[in-house]
């Protein structure tokens, strides 16, 4: 008999074909029960399993089990280094504990988001893990419809009744303020992307709070699009214009527009400073050769997505507690910038 086609995946039926025994016998022998099988049968096995090169369809046998052993991951944007952080925590935490992880990226984009909810549901996902870094509020809707376990990084949503994992962003805005306080900086200027997405608008919330309450700071907020350069050196004109006699500084509010706010200073001949502060949440790696060093608020971003991914197996494993919105703190990394 000729060895099976390489194209085609040998079956238990095919093994037992082969060896001449019943499905039960390959069955025992598949499941560890080899010593209720003869030393004939089990050779006899063990020879068709070799011949046709078998192998066992791990996730049918899981799935009949009543798991999958598959944790779904939807990312927001996978180029932001936020999230890449993110996702090497939660693939530790499936490796050593088995998982296998699939990995969804919508590109900001409603449909592909819906799309892939449905892909990773038909692929029976024990749980899903959603990294909403750059979802509207509105693009959340399409996860009430979820019927799996589900834990958001990045956002504390209450209305859907799930667990959420992230930075605790007041408390990080109040260090970063009273750190540019001390340094005697009088003017800030925050700029975010669209403060639709909800952990920007609390950010941006914090500084305008912290300053609203500082008889020494005030600050302007100003909405960007990081793919509009002209109103971004536009903005930064104005406020230096505006504040030429008080010791001023940017705050980036992550790290998107940090990066966006390195480029625009480059382009305007305008230099980190005495009189020209930059401070940003989120530490790309790059944050520490920009003019001597970025200070930032560095997000503990893989404790975040290990802390998710842990509390997501205790939902597979039938943990039905009350749902937790855990707010990790953000450490201050004092560089040059201010």
């Amino acid at each position: 008999m000729q060895k099976k086609n390489s194209k085609n995946f040998a079956t238990i039926s095919d093994v037992a074909k082969y060896a001449k025994v019943g499905k039960t016998s390959v069955s025992r022998y598949l499941n560890g029960e080899q010593d209720k099988l003869s030393e004939l049968l089990r050779e006899r096995i063990s020879s068709a399993i070799e011949h046709l090169d078998f192998r066992p369809n791990h996730s049918a046998r899981m799935l009949k089990a009543g798991h999958s052993k598959l944790i779904g991951l939807l990312l927001a944007d996978v180029t932001n280094p936020y999230s890449i952080d993110i996702l090497q925590g939660i693939e530790q935490v499936c490796r050593r504990e088995g998982y296998m992880l699939m990995v969804c990226n919508t590109d900001n984009e409603k449909e592909l988001q819906k799309s892939y909810l449905e892909l990773l549901e038909a692929h029976r996902v024990d749980g899903l893990i959603v990294n909403t870094a750059d979802m509207a509020s509105q693009q959340l809707n399409h996860l009430k419809q979820v019927s799996c376990p589900l834990v958001l990084v990045d956002r504390i949503d209450t209305s859907l009744g799930v667990d959420s994992v992230g930075l605790d962003n007041e408390a990080a805005v109040i260090v970063a303020c009273e750190h540019l306080q001390d340094r005697s900086y009088e003017a800030i200027l925050t700029i975010t992307e669209s403060m639709e997405v909800a952990p920007r608008k609390a950010r941006v919330d914090a500084i305008e709070a912290f300053c609203q309450q500082s008889s020494t700071l005030s600050c302007k907020s100003v909405e960007i699009d990081k793919n509009n350069e002209p109103h971004l050196i536009k903005t930064i004109s104005d406020f230096m214009g505006a504040n030429k006699e008080f010791k001023k500084t940017i705050f980036a509010i992550n790290g998107v527009t940090t990066l966006c706010v390195a480029k625009a200073l480059q382009k305007m001949g305008l230099s980190i400073g005495p009189q020209l502060g930059l401070i940003s949440i989120d530490d790309p790696e790059w944050a520490q050769l920009f003019e001597g060093g970025i200070t930032v608020m560095r997000q503990p971003s893989r404790e975040i997505g290990e802390r998710a991914c842990n509390r997501l197996l205790s939902r597979i494993q039938g943990n039905t507690e009350p749902a937790q919105h855990i707010q990790l703190a953000a450490k201050l990394i004092i560089r040059q910038s201010t």
